[in-house]
């Protein structure tokens, strides 16, 4: 079960991916058998054992294309054991809303995201949740369990103000919301609850068969009841006055150094057009006189 909707959030063979949260795993393998080159971390020992077998069995069974590579590896989403811009794309899934420092983990997504790259967050959606919330405080004040409730717009800004720049969103899970609430109603972790089990039933037929009728009830539910928001956005490049600012400032003096080679190059060629006018002679004179002051002024500039 993908939140994140691939027809909206491409990737290409041999993109570098970073699964953050990764939980299961189900997005992480998705992005390798779509050929990526995919990096599965997470806080918990024991899923990312398992995720390490569930991609050893991808790759034994051929699930992955040429050039694809998988790596689970145990981590820490507030600092990441990575370079700036090691990744093309970054997913997290229904990880922000566990996080006290969300900004912190924010700032970590957009520092090892290349500049160009795309990431999609997902969390829960304020409505549902809140049902969720109100039916039970098992739900939301578990150790590591959900300790805000996102509206939209505050997302939004809290990426905006990270650097990113969102292009698309959308909800997801519309069928999955009736479940939960059921699950909060009944007990968290009474999952013997005759309404529960026979849910339950469903989304795993959903999930298995994919009928054309659960779909087109989900795609309807989706905008009133979904169950996740999800937020697509790109890591915008530099200017390109900024990225070139550095090259040049290795390469000459400082300002204050190569401003009179600059105002010497620009006297000279009009001296030099003034003495054009002058007659030949004095044309060629002056020509060399430039051709002279400008070498002097680039070695001025160098």
């Amino acid at each position: 079960m993908l939140t994140v909707d691939f027809s909206r959030f491409p990737l290409a063979p041999g993109d570098r991916v970073l699964d953050l949260g990764c939980g299961a795993g189900r997005h992480a393998f998705e992005c390798y058998r779509r050929g990526a080159q995919v990096v599965a971390l997470d806080q918990n020992s024991d899923e990312i054992r398992e995720v390490a077998k569930w991609f050893a069995a991808m790759e034994e069974a051929g699930e992955a294309p040429a050039g694809a590579s998988a790596t689970a590896m145990e981590g820490d989403a507030l600092n990441l054991p990575f370079p700036d811009d090691s990744f093309d794309v970054v997913i997290i899934s229904e990880v922000m809303e566990h996080i006290p420092d969300d900004k912190g983990v924010l700032a970590e997504m957009v520092r090892v995201l290349r500049p160009g790259g795309r990431i999609a967050v997902t969390v829960p959606r304020y409505g549902p949740e809140k049902v969720c919330w109100a039916l039970s405080d098992a739900y939301h004040e578990v150790e590591g369990g959900h300790i805000r409730i996102y509206r939209g717009d505050e997302l939004l800004g809290k990426m905006r103000e990270a650097g990113l720049e969102p292009y698309g969103t959308h909800h997801a899970h519309g069928l999955h919301s009736p479940y939960w609430w059921l699950k909060c109603a009944f007990g968290v972790d009474n999952d013997k609850a005759l309404p529960v089990q026979a849910y339950h039933k469903l989304l795993v037929w959903d999930i298995m068969k994919k009928p054309l009728a659960t779909r087109l009830a989900e795609r309807a539910l989706n905008p009133v009841i979904g169950k996740s928001f999800v937020v697509y956005a790109t890591k915008p490049h530099l200017p390109e006055a900024d990225a070139a600012e550095p090259a040049a400032t290795a390469e000459s003096e400082p300002a204050e150094a190569a401003a009179p080679a600059r105002k010497a190059a620009r006297s000279t060629t009009s001296g030099a057009k003034a003495g054009a006018k002058s007659g030949a002679k004095k044309t060629a004179g002056a020509t060399t006189a430039a051709k002279s002051a400008a070498k002097n002024s680039a070695g001025a500039a160098k």
